[in-house]
């Protein structure tokens, strides 16, 4: 679950299982031109210095636990996924490609409320 720190119980949230936000970062970063696979922490050699992305914070991150995200780190993603909605249109027929909008639309919806607040993004 990803959710915006402080104590405002009626944030937005969004919440994966584990297989399902290891399958959302493995397209958010194909959509970045890489795959999560090659990357140091993800079973691969690559290193992160080899690749330019403003999702880095989400992408190189524990699958829960660990340091939450800045309002400053959220604000630097946005506009990628904001970008990334716009170019990625679904196809009626494609129910994971929905789903995968779907999440990345939900995501913004956080990130902008982490922003707004100036919270940061806890992985919970």
């Amino acid at each position: 679950m990803l959710f915006p720190g402080g104590d405002d119980v009626a944030s937005p949230d969004i919440s994966w299982s584990y297989t399902g936000f290891s399958m959302f970062r493995n397209w958010l970063a194909q959509a970045e031109g890489f795959t999560l696979a090659e990357m140091e922490g993800f079973d691969g050699d690559r290193p992160w210095g080899s690749v330019s992305t403003t999702l880095e914070p989400l992408l190189d991150h524990q699958d829960d636990d660990g340091p939450d995200l800045t309002p400053a780190q959220c604000a630097a993603m946005l506009p990628r996924l904001v970008a990334i909605l716009g170019q990625r249109r679904p196809d009626s027929g494609d129910p994971v490609l929905r789903r995968r909008i779907d999440d990345v639309g939900e995501l913004v919806t956080v990130l902008r409320f982490c922003v707004d607040k100036d919270v940061g993004l806890v992985f919970g």
